[in-house]
């Protein structure tokens, strides 16, 4: 069984000694059985829900040290581990375990003139490093896609969740061992070193792609820094526009939830566009609900004329992923003028259009480009889980090599593979 490297005191050979770790674990993950990966993952399930009480306690130590050092309240959500989402890091493993394996599919075959048979077969990217911040359930979620896609992870957690982290993380090496494979197929790095980040990154001999989940600026110094392919995960400034030919209920239900459901989810709405027609209309009963949930409008000069206790909103306000109960609000004249606000400002994650006309649906999902469109739906439902791919190892918002929410698919690559029949070419 491979073990696990430990903390050294030189962080270039203590980062080193992990890829070569996870190298090894990859050769013998990218050939394991479906069967195999899948009572690993089912071992997972059972030993965090069994593990519930030290996984609690290990977070509760987390959530101190946190809020002892001022962490706000957005972080501390993210950070905060409750029983109900310990249930949800199970569900998740065992739903990965449901999924079909993607490793092997074969798709595209196609018999050429030349007599050689031609298709593409999925397999494993390799090793992936994984840099994130403040959520503890990722360790679960990123651990169970990469090893369910044949892949070894080398994750990186933030230090204020250091103790969460390294609870999961060794309930996830239990159930390997219980399937027979490699503990190195999934390692958290437990030294909270900045400089563990910088010597991951030049890790190009072992790893094959970093994927960074965090604010905007770890993803922009992982994407400056890193000599490796990047997966970026960029903030959600989501939006929500509210039509003229809106169902008004709908409308109010949908942006209330985008917003208040979850502050510090990159799903959150962060801006509400309403069209000049309804705005009076919505805001008359939309306002009072925001101000008793306790959220801070910011809003354009239009809207304060509708809504004068709200806050005079800056510039800088439309382009700012609160993940607060803060809310940027903007009157527009219509769909055209909401979209061109939304590719102005937007961050390309996730927006919506609550509409009961077709046309105006269709355009709002044709223009607008980002990585989950939506039509009469919360952007809180921007989520893998949610989208039916068990987990999500995050939401990308490049357009190459997967975009939104990264499942099992979007860890395997695709490779040509040629069959003949002795054939030579002329």
């Amino acid at each position: 069984m491979t073990e696990v490297v430990k903390i050294t005191s030189d962080i270039s050979t203590y980062v080193h000694d992990f890829g070569v770790v996870a190298r090894d674990a990859a050769r013998i993950l990218a050939t394991a059985p479906t069967r195999q990966k899948n009572e690993a993952l089912q071992a997972m399930a059972k030993g965090t829900a069994d593990g519930k009480a030290q996984i609690l306690a290990a977070n509760r130590s987390d959530m101190v040290a946190g809020e002892s050092s001022g962490l706000s309240d957005a972080l501390l959500d993210r950070l905060e581990l409750t029983p109900a989402r310990i249930a949800a890091m199970a569900e998740g493993l065992c739903q990965v375990a449901a999924l079909p394996d993607p490793v092997g599919e074969v798709s595209g075959l196609t018999q050429r003139p030349s007599g050689i048979e031609v298709g593409r077969m999925r397999v494993p990217l390799g090793v992936i490093g994984i840099i994130y911040e403040s959520r503890p359930n990722v360790t679960a979620d990123a651990g169970g896609l990469c090893l369910k896609s044949g892949n070894a992870a080398i994750l990186r957690g933030g230090s204020e969740a250091i103790h969460s982290n390294l609870a999961i993380a060794g309930i996830l090496q239990q159930g390997l061992s219980h399937a027979g494979l490699p503990e190195g197929c999934i390692q958290v790095f437990d030294n909270t070193d900045r400089s563990v980040v910088g010597e991951l990154l030049k890790l190009s001999e072992y790893v094959d792609v970093i994927v960074p989940r965090g604010g905007r600026s770890l993803i922009e110094r992982v994407s400056r820094e890193s000599m490796i392919p990047v997966i970026k995960h960029l903030d959600g400034n989501c939006h929500v526009y509210i039509d003229g030919a809106a169902d008004i209920d709908k409308a109010i239900a949908i942006a209330f939830n985008a917003k208040c459901r979850r502050y510090g989810v990159c799903g959150a709405m962060e801006t509400l566009l309403l069209a000049e027609g309804i705005a009076e209309t919505v805001l008359e009963r939309l306002g009072s609900m925001y101000s008793e949930a306790g959220v801070e409008i910011r809003a354009c000069e239009r809207t304060r004329e509708l809504l004068p206790q709200a806050i005079p909103a800056r510039e800088a306000d439309w382009s700012t992923e609160f993940l607060a109960p803060i809310l940027a609000v903007r009157t527009v004249k219509g769909v055209d003028e909401a979209i061109a606000h939304i590719e102005r400002y937007g961050s390309s994650h996730t927006d919506a259009v609550v509409t009961e006309d077709l046309e105006t649906s269709r355009r709002f999902l044709r223009e607008v480009d980002s990585s989950s469109v939506m039509v009469n739906a919360s952007t809180q439902f921007a989520d893998g889980f949610e989208y039916g791919l068990g987990a999500e190892i995050g939401i990308s918002t490049d357009k190459l090599h997967v975009r939104g929410p990264v499942g099992l698919e979007g860890l395997t690559t695709r490779k040509f593979i040629v069959f003949g029949t002795g054939s030579v070419r002329p």
